[in-house]
């Protein structure tokens, strides 16, 4: 019989049927290098007028070329999760190296409201999806969803897109996370 070992000293590693525990698995992902993209989406029922709302994401992309389709897998009942079942729009902007703070701030995970964290956020309105479009980011895609797949404890969003833009400055590189923090490149 195999025995597994957990490889860090928390006592509360406990291996899923499949022999791994939750500390094993994600030690073992981070050492996965991911960009960082922020998705966000135009709530209009929230509100008078509605309310913007964004999530930082590592796990994000490209699915096809022909039709054009990206994927991004959000946590099973998060803001995001809800308002995507249910408005079929948004968009993906692929965060800079000179965004960390952007990125820092949407991954707070429900702490500040989404109307304060887009308040000091400068961006532009999709015309196809409605959703924000981070300044300064590297690309943007508007999209619409095509498929949402039950996966565990997340719902992955296959989208279409709709536009893809890139930012006329090609000096900066892309934002990444390695090893639970955001790194640059080189």
């Amino acid at each position: 019989m195999l025995q597994t070992t957990p490889s860090t000293s928390h006592e509360t590693a406990v291996p899923h049927a499949g022999g791994v525990s939750d500390d094993e698995f994600r030690a073992a992902l981070s050492r996965l290098a991911a960009g960082v993209v922020l998705v966000t989406a135009h709530d209009p029922e929230d509100g008078p007028r509605g309310e913007d709302v964004g999530m930082t994401a590592t796990a994000f992309l490209s699915v096809s070329l022909d039709p054009p389709l990206v994927m991004v897998s959000l946590r099973n009942e998060s803001r995001m999760d809800d308002l995507l079942e249910r408005q079929p729009l948004w968009a993906v902007s692929i965060l800079s190296e000179e965004q960390r703070q952007i990125a820092g701030r949407f991954a707070m995970k429900g702490r500040i409201s989404d109307r304060l964290l887009f308040e000091d956020t400068r961006y532009a309105r999709g015309e196809a999806a409605g959703a924000p479009l981070i300044d300064g980011a590297l690309a943007s895609l508007e999209c619409r969803t095509e498929q949402r797949v039950a996966a565990g404890d997340h719902t992955l969003v296959i989208g279409r897109v709709l536009t893809a833009r890139t930012s006329g400055a090609e000096t900066g590189g892309p934002l990444t996370y390695f090893r639970g923090r955001y790194r640059r490149l080189g």
